[in-house]
C-alpha cells in the first residue's frame, strides 16, 4: 500500500529547477563519457569534419598545377614555332617555371606559417588562374617566359600553405598519411592528363586552350577552398606584423632564393645550349650561386647558435634520416621529371609521332601514380618506410634501363609501355613518405616552412636533372653526329640512350643512400599516443 501511493510521486514530472539540474548534469556526464573514449587506443584521430572536401581542394590545387606542367612539356615544339622561339631558349617555358617556383619556395612556406595557410593558398590558386590566362594570352616569347615565372611563383604560394593545412588539420594516423597521399596524386594525375590534353589541344585547336581550361579549372576550385578550407584555430588566429618583419629569417630566405635563382637561371642557360658552359657569364653566375649558398649555411648557423629565427637549422643535417630523405627526393624527383622530359623527345624525334601519339604513351604514368599514391597512404602506417622506399626505387629504376637499351623500330607495347608504368612508383611513394618525416622534424608553427623545405630540394633536383640530361644528351649526340646531321633520329637516340644510363644511375644512387641512411626510421605515420 505504501509501495502504491509512493509511485506517482517517483513518476513526477522534474520542477523547473529539477530540469536545471538535469540539464548540468548531463555535460558531465558526457564529459566522462568522453574522457573514457578518448582512452581507447583503437580510436582513430579525426580531421576537419569536412575533411573529404579538404583534402579535394587541395588535391585539385595540386592537380593543376602539375596540369600545366605536362602541358608545357609535351606543347613545347608547337609553342617554340608559334612564338618563334630560338633554339636557345625553346625550353625557358619549362626552365623559367621552376626558377620561379624554386627560389620563392621558402620564403613562401615561412609567410604561409606567419600569415596563414589559407590565406597563402587561396593567393597561389587566384595568381594561377591570373598567370594561367595570362600565358593563353601571351603574343611573344618573352610574355610567355614571364607569365610562367609568375606562374611558378603561384605555385610556390600553393604547395608549402597546402601541405601545411593538412599538417595542422590532421592528426597523425591513417587519414593524414591518405590525406598527404591523395594530395600527391595530384601530381601524376595533373601531369598526365596535360600531357594527354595538350597533345589533343596542340593538334586541334590550339595550344592556348590548355592555358585556358586551366585558368577555368582553376576558378571554381578557388571559390570552393574559400569556402571549405578550414582556419586556424582560435589560439593560432591573428596576424602579427612584428611576427612577420621580425619572425621570419629574411636575410636568409632572400640569400637562399638568390642563391636559387642564380642557379637555376645558369641550369636553364646550359640547358638549352650546351657551348655556354664554357662562357664567363655562365661561370659568374654558378660561383655566385655557391658563395650565396656558402653564405647562407654559416648565416642559419649563428643564427640557430644566437637562438634566433632560422629556415633550417644546420643541426637538422646531423639528422642522418632527413639529410637522407633530402637526398632522395633530391635524386628521384630529378631523375622522374628528367625521364619524363626525354621521354618526350625519344617518341617525337626518334620514333616521329605526333603530339597527340606521343601525350597517350603517357596515360600509364598518370594510371601508375594515382595506384601507387593510394596504396601508399593506406599500408604507410604497416609498412617499414625504407622497406617501401627501397622496393619503389628499385622497380623505377629499371624504368630507364628499358628506354636505354629499347630499339626504336620496337613497338610500344614491348618496353616502352612497361618503363612509363614503372617510372613514377618511386617519386609517389617518396611524396608521401618525406613529406610525413620532414614535417615531423619541424616544430607545429612551421609546418610551411617544413613543406618548403621538401618542395625546394624536389624543385632543385628537377632543375638538376633535367641540366644534367640535357648536358649529357647534346654532348653525346654533338660528339657522334660529326659527320652527319645532328637532328636525325639516329644521331638523337645515341644522345637520348645516355641520357637514360645516367637516369638509371640516378635511381641506384638513391637506392644506395636510402638503404644505408634510412634503414632505422621503421615505421611513419602512426598516430601518436598523444593524439588518440
Amino acid at each position: 500500500m505504501h509501495t502504491m501511493s509512493q509511485a506517482p510521486t517517483f513518476n513526477k514530472p522534474s520542477t523547473p529547477s529539477n530540469q536545471g539540474n538535469n540539464q548540468e548534469e548531463q555535460p558531465n556526464l558526457q564529459q566522462t563519457n568522453s574522457e573514457h573514449e578518448a582512452l581507447l587506443p583503437e580510436r582513430e584521430p579525426r580531421g576537419p569534419p569536412n575533411a573529404p572536401v579538404v583534402i579535394f581542394c587541395i588535391s585539385c590545387i595540386t592537380f593543376i598545377g602539375s596540369y600545366l606542367g605536362g602541358l608545357v612539356t609535351v606543347s613545347v615544339p608547337q609553342i617554340s614555332s608559334d612564338l618563334h622561339l630560338s633554339p636557345g631558349v625553346e625550353l625557358w617555358p619549362v626552365s623559367m617555371f621552376a626558377l620561379g617556383t624554386g627560389c620563392t619556395l621558402l620564403i613562401s612556406g615561412a609567410i604561409s606559417d606567419a600569415v596563414d595557410s589559407k590565406a597563402t593558398l587561396l593567393a597561389g590558386c587566384f595568381l594561377q588562374s591570373v598567370s594561367s590566362m595570362a600565358c593563353g594570352l601571351a603574343q611573344s616569347g618573352t610574355q610567355l617566359i614571364i607569365f610562367r615565372i609568375i606562374s611558378g611563383v603561384a605555385i610556390s604560394l600553393c604547395m608549402p600553405s597546402a601541405m601545411s593545412i593538412i599538417a595542422e588539420q590532421f592528426p597523425s594516423g591513417k587519414l593524414r598519411n591518405l590525406a598527404f597521399a591523395l594530395m600527391g596524386s595530384g601530381q601524376p594525375i595533373g601531369f598526365g592528363v596535360g600531357l594527354l590534353l595538350g597533345g589533343v589541344f596542340a593538334d586541334t585547336v590550339s595550344w592556348r586552350w590548355g592555358f585556358y581550361s586551366a585558368a577555368i579549372a582553376n576558378t571554381p576550385v578557388l571559390l570552393l577552398s574559400v569556402w571549405q578550407l578550414p582556419a586556424r584555430t582560435s589560439k593560432q588566429q591573428g596576424v602579427s606584423w612584428r611576427n612577420i618583419f621580425f619572425g621570419i629569417d629574411w636575410i636568409g630566405a632572400l640569400t637562399a632564393s638568390a642563391a636559387l635563382a642564380l642557379l637555376s637561371y645558369a641550369l636553364a642557360v646550359i640547358t638549352d645550349n650546351v657551348s655556354k658552359i664554357h662562357e664567363s657569364s655562365t661561370i659568374i653566375l654558378f660561383c655566385l650561386s655557391i658563395i650565396l649558398m656558402s653564405f647562407f649555411a654559416i648565416w642559419q648557423g649563428q643564427q640557430e647558435h644566437r637562438s634566433r629565427p632560422t629556415l633550417i637549422k644546420n643541426s637538422l643535417w646531423k639528422n642522418s634520416a632527413f639529410t637522407c630523405i633530402c637526398a632522395n627526393v633530391f635524386l628521384i624527383w630529378g631523375a622522374f621529371n628528367a625521364f619524363e622530359q626525354i621521354a618526350n623527345f625519344f617518341f617525337q624525334d626518334v620514333q616521329q609521332l605526333s603530339v597527340f601519339s606521343t601525350s597517350v604513351r603517357f596515360i600509364p604514368v598518370t594510371v601508375m601514380g594515382v595506384l601507387t599514391s593510394l596504396v601508399t597512404g593506406m599500408i604507410l602506417h604497416r609498412v617499414r618506410a625504407d622497406s617501401l622506399i627501397n622496393w619503389a626505387t628499385i622497380l623505377s629504376s629499371l624504368s630507364p634501363l628499358l628506354i636505354a637499351i629499347i630499339n626504336p623500330a620496337w613497338t610500344y607495347w614491348r618496353s616502352a609501355f612497361f618503363a612509363m608504368c614503372l617510372n613514377p612508383i618511386a617519386a609517389d611513394v617518396l611524396f608521401t613518405v618525406s613529406t610525413i618525416l620532414i614535417a615531423g622534424m619541424f616544430p607545429a608553427e612551421t609546418q610551411g616552412l617544413a613543406a618548403g623545405v621538401f618542395n625546394t630540394v624536389s624543385q632543385f633536383g628537377r632543375s638538376i636533372g633535367l641540366a644534367l640530361v640535357a648536358l649529357i644528351a647534346n654532348g653525346v649526340t654533338d660528339k657522334y653526329a660529326q659527320s652527319e646531321n645532328k637532328e636525325s633520329p639516329g644521331a638523337l637516340m645515341v644522345g637520348y640512350r645516355a641520357a637514360f644510363w645516367f637516369l638509371f644511375a640516378m635511381n641506384i644512387a638513391s637506392l644506395v643512400v636510402s638503404s644505408i641512411g634510412l634503414r632505422k626510421i621503421g615505421n611513419v605515420g602512426r598516430q601518436r599516443s598523444s593524439e588518440v
